[in-house]
C-alpha cells in the first residue's frame, strides 16, 4: 500500500453507507464536500466563506453615498 492510504471498513447508518475516518485523516470543522470522479469518492472540507461569502448574506442597504468634494493636489516642482 502507498503511504498516506489505509484500509478502512464500510458499514450501514440506516439507509446510508458510511465509512469511519481514522484519527490521521480527520477533517477540521462539522461540514465536507463529497464528490465522485470516476471510481473515486473525495471527501474535503467545507472551507468558511470568507468576507465575500459574509457579505453576500447581509442586507443590501438601500442609501445613497454622498459626493465628496476631494480637488486634485496643486503640483510642486520637488528636486
Amino acid at each position: 500500500m502507498q503511504p498516506n492510504v489505509r484500509e478502512v471498513s464500510l458499514f450501514r447508518n440506516n439507509r446510508n453507507q458510511a465509512v469511519r475516518i481514522p484519527v490521521e485523516f480527520e477533517l477540521p470543522g462539522d461540514r465536507a464536500l463529497m464528490r465522485k470522479e470516476g471510481d473515486r469518492l473525495i471527501i474535503e472540507p467545507k472551507r468558511k466563506a470568507g468576507l465575500l461569502g459574509l457579505l453576500s448574506k447581509w442586507e443590501r442597504l438601500d442609501e445613497t453615498v454622498p459626493d465628496i468634494v476631494d480637488p486634485a493636489p496643486r503640483s510642486e516642482d520637488i528636486f
